[in-house]
C-alpha cells in the first residue's frame, strides 16, 4: 500500500509540473491602452519635438501599424476593444454613463477578451481607467478580470482622484470594487506599483493585464522637469503642457516594461501599444494641445485624426521585429490576434475583428477587411473601402477647414488627399451611392 501510495504522488507531482509547464509556455500579454493620444505624437509615428523612447522601444521592437483604426471616443473604443465588435454592436455607441445610477456602459451579458483569457487559465488584471459602466455586471471584476485598480469614470484628478468633470466632491478610486484612498500621490505612479505588484505575484503563471494608462488625456498633469524641458524648447503653449504629460506617460511605461526584463519576462510577453482616439481639443484639454499631423479632424470627430490612432504589437523573437503594416486594422482586431497568438479558441462568429497575424507575419498580405468598415458618432457616420471614403453629417473638431450644407455627404480618395480636405462627392456620384449602400447594410448589421 505505500509503494501505490508513493507512486500515486508522484504521478500527481509529475502532473502538476506538466500542468505547470504547459502554463508557463503560455505568452504572457499586456494591451497598453493609452488615452487621446493624437495619430502622431510619438516618436515612432512621426513626432519630431516630443520625448518618448520607451513608446518607441516597444513600436520598434514589433510591428507598427499606420492606418489603425479606433472609434472617436472613449467608452466606444475600449468596448470595442473588449468584445472585438463595433460598438454599436457591443451596444455601447457612446461614452458610458457618468452617474452610479446610469444604466449605459458594456453590458455584463458580453464576451469580453478578460473572460477569453481567464477561461483560458490567465490570471487577469485592469490597472487605470475603466469608463465602461457602473452597475454591478459592467464593472471589472464582473467582466473577466480577477484584479482591478482604478478609477471607474472617463477622467479624474491625478492627485486628489475625483471625478474632474463633476464638483469638488466625488471621489473615483477603486480596488476589487471597493473604494480606496491615495489622496496626493500621482495616479500614474499608483498604476505602475499596482501593475508591478501583479506581475510580481504571477509571474509564474500566465497572466492578462489591460494597462489601461488614463494620460495624456486631460486635466494635464505632467512632471515638473518635462514642463520645464518643453518650455526651455520653446514649445508653446498648450502644446508644452500636453507634450509634458505625455513624456510622463512614456516615463510610466518604461517602468512597467523595465520590470518585465528584471523579472526576465519580456521575451515571453506579447505587448499591444494603442491610443483609443484622436488627440482632444476640448476646452479641458485647453483647447489642443495633441497632433494628428497631416489629418484633419480630432477626438469626438471621423475625420482621420479623431480615429486614426498609432499602434503596434510587440513579441521579440515571435513575430516580425521593427516593421510597418500599411494596411487597414481597427482594435476590434486585437482580440482574435491575442486568441490566436496563444492557443485559445475563440467563436468569432459575431465579431468584427479579425486576426492580424497574416498581416503580421507578412507584410504584403491585404486588408482583412476588404468589404469595407463603418464607424458611427451621434449623427456622424463614415465608411471606408480601399482608398474610398464617405462621411455622412461629418464634423471636425480640429477646426482645420469650414464645413458647408453641401459637405452633408463628404468623399474622399484617401491615397489622393490623406488630410481629407477635398469633398469629391458632386464629381463622383456613382462612388457615393456605392458606399452609401454600404454604410446602409453596415448600420442593419450592427443593429444590437
Amino acid at each position: 500500500m505505500k509503494r501505490v501510495y508513493f507512486f500515486l504522488v508522484i504521478i500527481m507531482f509529475l502532473l502538476h509540473e506538466s500542468g505547470s509547464a504547459q502554463n508557463k509556455s503560455k505568452p504572457n500579454v499586456i494591451v497598453i491602452y493609452t488615452d487621446d493620444q493624437g495619430t502622431v505624437d510619438l516618436n515612432s509615428f512621426g513626432a519630431k519635438d516630443l520625448v518618448t523612447p520607451n513608446m518607441d522601444r516597444i513600436v520598434n521592437s514589433g510591428v507598427r501599424f499606420t492606418q489603425f483604426y479606433a472609434s472617436p471616443i472613449c467608452s466606444a473604443s475600449r468596448s470595442s476593444l473588449m468584445t472585438g465588435k463595433n460598438p454599436q454592436r457591443a451596444g455601447c455607441p457612446g461614452n458610458a454613463g457618468s452617474s452610479p445610477n446610469s444604466k449605459s456602459g458594456l453590458a455584463g451579458a458580453e464576451y469580453t477578451m478578460a473572460e477569453m483569457f481567464h477561461d483560458a487559465g490567465y490570471a487577469t488584471a485592469h490597472i487605470g481607467k475603466w469608463h465602461l459602466g457602473y452597475q454591478p455586471d459592467m464593472s471589472p471584476n464582473a467582466q473577466g478580470f480577477d484584479y482591478s485598480f482604478g478609477h471607474l469614470v472617463g477622467c479624474i484628478d491625478n492627485y486628489s482622484h475625483f471625478f474632474f468633470w463633476s464638483g469638488p466632491n466625488r471621489h473615483d478610486l477603486w480596488r476589487n470594487g471597493k473604494e480606496v484612498y491615495y489622496n496626493g500621490q500621482f495616479f500614474p505612479d499608483l498604476m505602475v506599483k499596482e501593475a508591478s505588484a501583479f506581475i510580481e505575484q504571477k509571474k509564474d503563471e500566465p497572466f492578462f493585464m489591460y494597462f489601461a494608462i488614463n494620460l495624456p488625456h486631460y486635466p494635464y498633469q505632467g512632471d515638473e522637469k518635462w514642463l520645464e524641458y518643453y518650455r526651455a524648447q520653446g514649445v508653446p503653449y498648450p502644446r508644452d503642457l500636453y507634450a509634458a504629460f505625455l513624456s510622463t506617460q512614456d516615463d510610466k511605461i518604461g517602468e512597467l516594461l523595465d520590470k518585465l526584463e528584471s523579472l526576465g519576462l519580456r521575451d515571453n510577453t506579447i505587448v499591444v501599444f494603442q491610443s483609443d482616439n484622436g488627440h482632444s481639443t476640448e476646452e479641458r484639454a485647453h483647447f489642443g494641445g495633441g497632433s494628428a499631423g497631416p489629418y484633419r479632424g480630432a477626438k469626438q470627430c471621423l475625420f482621420e485624426g479623431g480615429i486614426r490612432v498609432p499602434a503596434a504589437i510587440s513579441w521579440p523573437g515571435n513575430i516580425p521585429s521593427g516593421e510597418v503594416r500599411d494596411q487597414l486594422a481597427v482594435n476590434a482586431d486585437w482580440m482574435p490576434t491575442l486568441a490566436e497568438l496563444c492557443g485559445i479558441e475563440l467563436n468569432t462568429t459575431e465579431m468584427d475583428g479579425k486576426s492580424l497575424l497574416p498581416i503580421i507575419d507578412n507584410a504584403n498580405m491585404e486588408t482583412l477587411h476588404s468589404d469595407g468598415y463603418g464607424w458611427a458618432f451621434h449623427k456622424m457616420w463614415v465608411v471606408r473601402k480601399g482608398n474610398w471614403k464617405l462621411l455622412g453629417n461629418p464634423e471636425d473638431t480640429s477646426h482645420k477647414a469650414p464645413l458647408t450644407n453641401d459637405d452633408k455627404l463628404f468623399l474622399v480618395n484617401m491615397e489622393t488627399d490623406p488630410g481629407e480636405m477635398t469633398n469629391l462627392a458632386k464629381s463622383n456620384p456613382e462612388k457615393v451611392i456605392e458606399l452609401k449602400k454600404q454604410y446602409e447594410e453596415w448600420l442593419e448589421n450592427n443593429a444590437h
